[in-house]
């Protein structure tokens, strides 16, 4: 009876000191979560009332607790590191089905998805068209590094002062001559093909309260249009503030270029001229240049041209009972019915922690020290109940001698 209990005690203590092992051995992977070996005693039942003198049976393992305490954040700043504080997991998807995981070292494999060392695929929720992301549904994170297609000029936005004190200029408009206009705008346009071009819009007083506009792209004219302001410097025409000019054939292949100059921000007071702010639509084609994850897990793509595009958002998982989820390996998990089905959500929004970008989660069993002093418990206990089974060999061996003789 004594050398089962006192055996059923030694498998305890080898199976936490197993369970502390793997504890230590973990202490620098990424993400990882420690955990700890749980006992009950063995305790054998008798007859109604009559187990008041029963004694124990010893020990025995019932769980591998897994712990998921926060580990520390360390910086990386590597761009595609990204680490939890607080609740959540990340979705991953190997081929085989969707898993789970604390570690944030991901990187892109030779088709630019975003994946872990083990290559499995980090799931996002796509963008939806409207500035939004579809949360019923999970793709790959794959970074778009082709160029981006140019988009050619169609608006052009000034808001610029036009001095009320300025004089009609005598000589006809020739924009060689500078005497011939009261002020010139200068802005850079693009084509349909991405090149760039320089626009200048000349202002030429006509009147009391009215101007002419006259465009001109790479010095060729795409016509003249009229402003009139009212007597509080505000303007009246055009309508609406737009003013339509004619296409210009580039000649260099692209399609001919139509440019609306939006001025209904345009003053005419007494100040001096003052070019405001000048703004246009278009853009030259752009190649991937960096990637941006903000704590929301927002995926943000930005290129040359300074464009940007979301490709996704990280999607996050918590589970009613994260101790009831499977180890898979490689810091993985995967949902049972222990864990319950995973609830899904984006980072920073209801139960769900944030997203740090260019940081890391480090093993919440770094601190060996505390691993240790559990190991040393272990031991002690492991040796203690050695101890027990010498005595318990050494009364067997003289009770054994008292027979014999």
């Amino acid at each position: 009876m004594a050398l089962n209990t006192t055996l059923s005690g030694i498998n305890a203590a080898q199976a936490d000191i197993n369970v502390i092992s793997n504890n230590i051995a973990n202490a620098s992977t990424t993400g990882f979560k420690g955990s700890r070996a749980e006992f009950s005693d063995i305790f054998a039942l008798t007859g109604l009332n009559l187990n008041s003198t029963a004694v124990g049976s010893g020990s025995r393992l019932v769980d591998v607790a897994q712990l998921f305490a926060q580990g520390d954040i360390q910086t990386t700043n590597n761009s595609l590191d990204m680490a939890i504080s607080g609740n959540g997991f990340f979705t991953i998807d190997d081929g085989t089905g969707v898993g789970y995981t604390r570690a944030g070292d991901f990187h892109a494999d030779q088709n630019s998805n975003i994946v872990t060392p083990s290559g499995a695929f980090l799931q996002v929720y796509p963008p939806n068209g409207i500035g939004g992301f579809d949360t019923s549904t999970l793709s790959n994170l794959q970074l778009i590094t082709s160029q981006t297609n140019a988009t050619p000029t169609s608006l052009v936005t000034m808001a610029l002062n036009l001095p009320a004190s300025a004089a009609v200029p005598v000589n006809p408009f020739n924009p060689a001559d500078a005497t011939s206009y009261n002020a010139a705008t200068p802005v850079t346009v693009f084509d349909s093909q991405g090149g760039s071009h320089q626009a200048t819009v000349y202002y030429v007083k006509t009147g009391t309260n009215s101007w002419n506009a006259n465009l001109y792209v790479n010095g060729t004219s795409a016509g003249t249009q009229a402003m009139t302001f009212d007597t509080s410097g505000n303007v009246v025409t055009p309508a609406g503030g737009n003013m339509a000019f004619g296409a210009v054939n580039l000649g260099n292949g692209a399609a001919p270029l139509t440019l609306t100059v939006n001025v209904t921000n345009t003053t005419q007071f007494g100040a001096a001229y003052s070019p405001g702010t000048i703004t246009q639509n278009g853009f030259a084609a752009g190649t991937f240049s960096s990637i941006d994850i903000d704590s929301k897990g927002v995926v943000t793509a930005h290129y040359s041209n300074n464009q940007t595009s979301q490709l996704g958002q990280v999607a996050l998982a918590t589970f009613a009972n994260p101790q009831g989820l499977r180890q898979l390996g490689n810091t993985h998990w995967g949902a049972s019915g222990d864990s319950g089905v995973a609830v899904m959500g984006s980072a920073g929004s209801g139960q769900f922690g944030g997203v740090q970008a260019g940081a890391l989660e480090s093993s919440n069993t770094s601190d060996t020290t505390a691993q240790l002093v559990n190991m040393i418990q272990a031991q002690r206990d492991y040796q203690a109940n050695a101890q027990v089974l010498g005595t318990d060999s050494t009364l067997a061996n003289a009770l054994f001698q008292a027979v014999s003789r």
